[in-house]
């Protein structure tokens, strides 16, 4: 891949807080599809008195693309890093330093140019990890719903706190999946069945229910591919869902998006106490809530993506591990 030799300079400039004059590089593509890219950038950068600097930095390139029900997604992480949401994390709980970001309107595609995060991540996280991440994010929404710093006001571009229940609502009317679970030739086990028609029944129930929840800032990607641990602090990639949703929302992807299987029930039991006792450390009101919800919005989430992707699995090992995670979902509650 080419790279802009004038981009590359800008951002490590800013990398290292001098000035660089010249710098070689080799590229490794770490993602994409057909609408981004991501790149682990590494060379040796010179500085103007000679110094000889080894360098490694992520270039993530997006394009424009339509998610449902939230067309502005594609460039709302380079919205994001415009602003001034930086300056609210801690060291604990933040999002990779960004050294330059550019927008080309009329390709209708950005760069960000990125600090490369070195740590444990997907599913080599372990419980005490994946604990501590919800603990900091708890800490992280607590402040912000107290505080209520300027520059949530001034953040335009972010989903709507409906989101997950349009998508719901989306998945819910697609004859797909609806019908396959109430058909004669579905192959779970009938309390699997029965958990995913009982979440339909009740749905406008347990909505009312979530909708008297705090709303928050969600990062509604907080799953374990987007979590990197390092030094005992949680680095979150990938903004580009975020928005206002939810108390306890980004916690149903925490489990039960593609999870480590075999922990989910464990990890479900310690993540949610931990993550009300980060909120409670700021919004003191989180003591009255006794109806989290974090379970219904796990099914209501990734109920029935489950059941699409084991209707769409191409091998019977994705099969099992679909209703596998479908199991341990009932055996949360």
């Amino acid at each position: 891949m080419n790279i802009e030799h004038e981009k590359l300079i800008d951002a490590l400039n800013q990398r290292f807080e001098t000035d660089i004059i010249s710098a070689d590089y080799q590229t490794l593509s770490l993602q994409g599809g057909t609408v981004g890219k991501v790149y682990l950038v590494t060379g040796i950068a010179e500085t103007v008195d000679g110094k000889k600097l080894p360098y490694r930095i992520v270039l993530k390139i997006q394009k424009k693309w339509e998610r449902y029900g939230d067309p502005g997604s594609w460039r709302r992480e380079y919205d994001l890093y415009s602003s001034d949401l930086g300056a609210t994390f801690s060291q604990a709980l933040r999002w990779p330093i960004c050294y330059h970001a550019e927008l080309n309107a009329e390709e209708n595609e950005y760069q960000l140019w990125l600090e490369y995060m070195d740590g444990v991540s997907g599913l080599d996280l372990t419980g005490d990890m994946y604990e501590k991440a919800a603990l900091e994010l708890g800490r992280f929404q607590g402040r912000l719903y107290a505080e209520q710093p300027a520059v949530l006001n001034c953040l335009t571009n972010l989903s709507h706190a409906d989101l997950m229940k349009q998508t719901y609502l989306h998945y819910r009317s697609w004859p797909v999946v609806y019908d396959y679970i109430r058909s004669e030739d579905c192959e779970f086990q009938l309390h699997v069945r029965q958990m995913l028609i009982d979440i339909d029944e009740h749905a406008d129930e347990i909505f009312a229910r979530i909708e008297n929840l705090p709303l928050v800032l969600c990062h509604r990607d907080f799953w374990v591919t987007n979590l990197i641990y390092a030094d005992g602090n949680i680095t979150l990639i990938d903004w580009d869902t975020s928005g206002w949703g939810y108390l306890g929302e980004d916690l149903a992807s925490l489990t039960a998006d593609e999870p480590d299987i075999d922990h989910m029930a464990e990890y479900y039991r310690r993540c949610v106490p931990a993550y009300y006792k980060g909120f409670s450390e700021y919004a003191h009101e989180s003591h009255q809530i006794t109806d989290h919800c974090v379970y219904e919005m796990i099914l209501l989430v990734f109920g029935y993506r489950l059941v699409e992707g084991y209707l769409h699995a191409e091998t019977d090992d994705e099969k099992t591990k679909h209703i596998h995670t479908l199991q341990k979902i009932y055996e949360m509650k």
